[in-house]
């Protein structure tokens, strides 16, 4: 067994039993982020106390390699099911994962410390705007008698206005991470009229564009344990399946119960790093 564990994550320290737990992590933090997002928030801090001897650029890079085939699987099981706008995917996933790239890039020369609060307030922002909001995403039932998606596009203006923000968060994907799920589902709903659910299946693609940006650097720069990556991203893509399925099932309005306690759990742990 030891010869495996050094072959999977070599000068790791992990053990069988962190093996074992770093898989029941991967399967948690697939259900999590294929529900509404921040997989990374359980898998990472797991990833660096099961395998003390690794870096933290590593646990980071070998996260970013799970969470591209939970994420992706999470979106392709969504679009079976729902209608999305794969005009704007089409441009935003492209976009999005080169900005991350171009943040993960930046992350080694700017200290992420000056980001955290202005994170913080963005995030209670949004939620109170969700909160104070009641048909905030909701289902409209703008479907035409062919069955086919009848939401309406958004205009110019508010697609270039999306198309910005999308740049943004993925920029800060690369960079920061935390939050990039909620962020990407408010832009999708509050300016190109999706509902919470659409938007969500949005983000999942858009959210694997960014990942693969990240990983790319990552990668070039030798911080990745594909092998371990390998073992936690079939777990992961376990538990994207089962919280995928949650979603579809429970509906806009567990999303947005969802979406709130992520804004307050992230909000919570960015203020005591803080501390």
């Amino acid at each position: 067994m030891s010869g495996f564990l050094d072959l999977v994550a070599p000068g790791s320290d992990l053990s069988p039993v962190g093996l074992l737990i770093l898989v029941l992590g991967a399967v948690l933090a697939g259900g999590v982020d294929a529900v509404i997002g921040g997989g990374g928030l359980v898998l990472i801090p797991l990833i660096l106390a099961c395998a003390p001897g690794l870096p933290a650029q590593v646990a980071l890079g070998t996260n970013k390699f799970t969470a591209v085939f939970g994420t992706a699987s999470a979106g392709l099981r969504m679009v079976r099911t729902v209608r999305i706008d794969w005009r704007a995917v089409r441009l935003c996933a492209p976009l999005a994962g080169l900005c991350s790239a171009g943040g993960a890039l930046m992350a080694s020369a700017v200290s992420s410390d000056v980001l955290r609060p202005v994170v913080v307030v963005l995030m209670l922002a949004a939620g109170a705007f969700v909160a104070l909001r009641p048909s905030f995403g909701r289902d409209t039932g703008a479907t035409g008698a062919s069955g086919v998606d009848a939401t309406p596009r958004p205009s110019r203006r508010r697609l270039a206005l999306g198309l910005g923000l999308i740049a943004l968060i993925g920029a800060y994907d690369g960079f920061f991470g935390p939050g990039t799920g909620m962020f990407l589902v408010i832009v999708f709903t509050a300016l190109m009229s999706r509902t919470l659910i659409q938007s969500l299946a949005m983000t999942k693609l858009v959210n694997t564009a960014t990942n693969i940006g990240g990983l790319v650097v990552f990668a070039a720069g030798g911080h990745v344990l594909w092998l371990l990556g390998f073992v936690l991203a079939v777990f992961n893509v376990l538990g994207a399946q089962v919280g995928a399925k949650i979603v579809l099932d429970r509906g806009t309005g567990f999303v947005r119960i969802a979406l709130l306690v992520l804004i307050v759990v992230m909000s919570a742990k960015l203020i005591v790093d803080m501390l």
